[in-house]
């Protein structure tokens, strides 16, 4: 018969049970627990005779199985005396059985995997650079046992060079301003090439290669002396300081801004990808003096690793994004024309992959304007640079043939359909007379303008045209309007629309329920009109600068108030 094998576990053999119908040795019996249940003398085990055997619980070798007789009887005999005290003490404490101890350890280890795992996902799941340093900050916090702590990105060389970040968890500002005045460390001399020179305040293990850029050193920043003492790049362990207060090798105003914030112990770890390098560090701070244990380290390491990994693709990430909003201001208007007898306003929104909407404002001759609102169809870089021809396009036919909005988009089309083929996009064009008050518009594709004024807010009425780039011969015919005196000219994109996630008919009417809701001391400030209407319709869109737009969509809003 053959006995199964039993399985390996993180690498401890398991006993091999002793063959199928063979009886055990009596050495291993002597040998074995003397509280496990097949042992001789353990509470009920049988001897030879079975349970009523005499000689007692443990058969006639005695309870413990040693082979030796039980006594003679005899009240001289000493070793009745100890028989009969073995046999009326209490038991001793138990000892764990080897396979509990395996067990505890596996189910430490499960747990540890299991965090880890929870953590990674949640960091995995985070959008943007600032939630994901945000998340790396909460989970290690919660894995070293701190409370606060902060990290710093500023690699010395590829995306974020130029545009270093500090994130404080548990820190506000105003702690973050003291942790800044903690002077830094001299920064490293290099010296030129060639030089047997040494500066003394080189990271230790670097070297001076021929380009004389010193290896090793960090990029000076405004929270550097928290970093100071961390390994060289290449090493990715940690520094503590258990206690602060009472350590004399870190700079007084260190030990002055830990009492005043409150923290009495940190522990500083490297960020570094062996793609990347170094890219910043992170520091916990502990309410007391403290230091995490080795477990604490080890998983606080491994979960650094992966952290690290996902920063630096977000540093990517992040400095790709810039880059396109970069190339679209450059594209769009500076500024928005000033024209006696209106006045513009506008919000520009972009989406995180870059969109193709834009607008523009250019002026005309003989006091006239020219407004725009489009876009072009598909999204990151390449929609950009298709977006700025498009747009440099209608500038030169708006200035040819401003005053024939038509003219103006049938050239637009032709020029799209001979040089881009593959693309469509929409566009609005009005050409107007402040002095007058007349509107004259055409639209391929886009949505219509709305009017808002203290009697009326409605949609102009435009004629259905197909988007440019779709028909082999685009034309639609224009629209003339004149607002009256305080009305305002709203235009805008579709990514308005799309982005509250409902049906076009109803995105229609909660636009319309915006603009007729500005207030009536707002209706005369362009300014106000763009912002009520955003803000109503979008009320989950972040204030600019404060956080990511999220949106896979542009928004446009160009407003034109008739004086």
């Amino acid at each position: 018969m053959t006995t199964p094998h039993l399985p390996k576990v993180a690498g401890i053999n398991p006993p091999v049970p002793p063959p199928a119908q063979t009886p055990a040795p009596t050495s291993a019996a002597s040998c074995a627990d003397p509280l496990s249940p097949a042992a001789p003398g353990a509470p009920g085990a049988e001897g030879p005779e079975g349970p009523e055997s005499p000689g007692g619980p443990g058969g006639p070798e005695g309870p413990y199985g040693s082979g030796a007789p039980a006594g003679t009887g005899d009240p001289a005999d000493p070793s009745d005396a100890t028989a009969s005290s073995d046999a009326t003490a209490l038991p001793g404490p138990s000892l764990p059985a080897p396979n509990a101890v395996v067990q505890d350890r596996l189910a430490g280890w499960i747990s540890d995997l299991t965090t880890l795992q929870d953590l990674t996902e949640r960091l995995t799941r985070t959008a943007g650079l600032d939630a994901a340093l945000h998340e790396a900050l909460r989970a290690g916090a919660s894995l070293v046992g701190a409370r606060r702590g902060l990290v710093t990105l500023h690699p010395a060389t590829g995306p974020g060079r130029e545009h270093p970040v500090t994130i404080g968890f548990g820190l506000d500002h105003a702690d973050l301003g003291h942790i800044e005045t903690i002077p830094e460390a001299i920064p490293a001399v290099v010296p030129p090439a060639g030089s047997e020179t040494t500066p003394d305040s080189a990271v230790p293990g670097s070297t001076v290669p021929e380009d004389g850029v010193l290896e090793g050193t960090r990029p000076q920043t405004a929270y550097g002396r928290l970093f100071d003492d961390l390994p060289p790049a290449g090493s990715r362990s940690g520094t503590a300081h258990p206690d602060i207060a009472a350590d004399e090798e870190l700079d007084p105003r260190h030990r002055e801004v830990a009492a005043r914030l409150g923290y009495g112990a940190s522990y500083a770890v490297p960020l570094e990808t062996e793609h990347a390098g170094r890219i910043g560090a992170a520091v916990w701070l502990y309410d007391e003096p403290a230091e995490p244990t080795e477990r604490q380290r080890h998983l606080v390491g491994l979960y650094r690793d992966h952290a690290t990994e996902h920063l630096a693709r977000q540093l990517e990430l992040a400095e790709a994004r810039r880059t396109v909003a970069t190339l679209r201001e450059e594209l769009l208007p500076s500024r928005l024309p000033r024209t006696p007898g209106v006045r513009l306003a506008v919000r520009h929104r972009t989406g995180p992959l870059g969109g193709g909407d834009w607008y523009d404002a250019l002026p005309l001759p003989e006091g006239a304007l020219g407004l725009a609102v489009g876009g072009v169809s598909g999204s990151g870089p390449g929609a950009v640079a298709a977006m700025g021809r498009l747009r440099a396009s209608l500038r030169a036919y708006a200035v040819m043939e401003g005053e024939d909005p038509v003219a103006v988009l049938s050239d637009l089309e032709l020029l799209l359909r001979l040089t881009e083929p593959s693309r469509a996009a929409t566009a609005i064009f009005a050409y107007c007379e402040p002095a007058e008050r007349k509107v004259v518009l055409a639209g391929a594709g886009h949505c219509p303008p709305l009017i808002i004024g203290d009697h009326r807010a409605e949609f102009v009425e435009t004629s259905l045209s197909a988007p440019l780039g779709m028909l082999a011969c685009w034309e639609a015919p224009s629209v003339e309007i004149e607002p009256a005196p305080g009305e305002t000219l709203l235009f805008y994109s579709d990514g308005l629309l799309h982005r509250t996630g409902k049906p076009m008919d109803r995105a229609f009417a909660r636009l319309r329920t915006a603009a007729a809701g500005v207030p009536k001391a707002a209706r005369r400030d362009p300014e106000a009109v763009v912002e009520h209407v955003l803000r109503t319709v979008l009320p989950q869109l972040p204030q600019e600068g404060h956080g990511e737009w999220e949106g896979s969509e542009d928004v446009v809003l160009l407003a034109a108030h008739f004086e």
